[in-house]
């Protein structure tokens, strides 16, 4: 029985194949290229069990290539390969992919999903979406900051859509302003028009997908927050029980227990940063927004007097992952709950 290691770089990737008893067979460095990892692979002229990596960039393209060749591809967790690594006195490219043969042999590792190409296709379009709302916020910031060494103080509260209305009369009066700040502000407009080019498409990916719009029966669920969550989890069969949901994208207290020393701290923000973000949005939607009645929604209100608001929508938004990803493995719709008057639970104000 044979273990193949790929310690994968953007430039090459350094082969190690050992035997069942950790004995190497094969070391040899190739190309950052699957066919050339395939052909070094073939050519070793063994059955492999199996062939290991730790995740990286190049992921999902070596797995893709690996699987449709017919290996079994295990894509290991970069944090926990990291640190058994860290017990080598030298590293280089080539005692990391040994290092990674022998895990891969011992099976002290955990599996990383890899996710579907849909799911990426996804992903990039809520990236693309992002990154062009970031720029507009940083062009509006940058903008209200060399206005107001003028003495021009715009208001607080601007939608995206009329900044460019209160702004632009104010440019172009000043001569000198204009020819400073006059092609920010043309930047900034065309900025917007592809971020709103990219919100409507996202919204429409969302809208045509099943599965986001039975999400979106949950209050607060929004089109962002669907999609964003049906494309991090992909594949909700990969988690065994709904409530590791939550602590997967970070939304449960880390714990550290030691002897008599026993501290669940903050949540552990692990995961998927903008799941998380979306979660909570969706989580604050529900309680300070929504008309909905729900009993979802009304624990999280009886919490918030207790914990605070801050707690409160932290434990709705975990909730709120349990229960998308239980719609999603079921196939179910939300159920409102059993109590259908909302006059039963005293409304947050504000």
């Amino acid at each position: 029985m044979f273990y193949a290691a790929l310690d994968v770089s953007l430039r090459s990737v350094a082969i190690c194949i050992i035997d069942h008893e950790g004995k190497i067979c094969l070391e040899r460095s190739v190309r950052s290229d699957v066919p050339d990892v395939l052909r070094c692979l073939a050519a070793f002229g063994q059955p492999i069990h199996q062939v290991g990596f730790e995740a990286g960039a190049l992921t999902q393209p070596i797995t893709y290539g690996l699987a449709e060749a017919g290996y079994d591809v295990v894509c290991m967790e970069a944090r926990q390969v990291a640190a058994a690594l860290s017990a080598m006195r030298n590293k280089t490219d080539k005692h990391d992919a040994r290092g990674i043969a022998q895990i891969l042999r011992s099976g002290w590792y955990s599996r990383v999903h890899v996710k579907s190409v849909e799911s990426h296709h996804m992903r990039a379009l809520l990236t693309s979406r992002k990154v062009m709302q970031r720029k507009c916020i940083d062009l509006e910031n940058e903008i209200r900051g060399l206005l107001r060494i003028f003495g021009v103080v715009l208001p607080l509260r601007l939608s995206r859509g009329a900044f460019d209305a209160a702004v632009r009369e104010t440019i172009e009066t000043d001569p000198a302003l204009s020819h400073a700040l006059l092609p920010m502000l043309e930047a900034r407009a065309m900025l917007f028009e592809t971020f709103t080019e990219l919100d409507r498409r996202v919204k429409r990916a969302a809208r045509e997908d099943t599965i986001c719009r039975r999400f979106m029966t949950v209050p607060g669920v929004g089109e962002i927050t669907a999609l964003s969550f049906k494309a991090a989890v992909d594949d909700p069969a990969r988690f065994k029980s709904s409530r590791t949901v939550g602590a997967h994208f970070g939304l449960t207290p880390r714990r550290f227990q030691s002897g008599e020393t026993d501290n669940p701290g903050r949540i552990s923000h692990a995961g998927d940063a903008d799941v998380r973000a979306a979660l909570y949005a969706a989580a604050n939607a529900m309680l300070m927004r929504s008309i909905t009645w729900s009993s979802l929604k009304a624990w999280g209100v009886r919490l918030m007097k207790t914990k605070g608001r801050r707690r409160a929508i932290v434990a709705v938004a975990r909730k709120i992952a349990v229960v998308l990803h239980r719609m999603w493995a079921d196939g179910t719709d939300f159920r409102l709950g059993s109590e259908a008057r909302l006059n039963d639970v005293p409304l947050p104000r504000g």
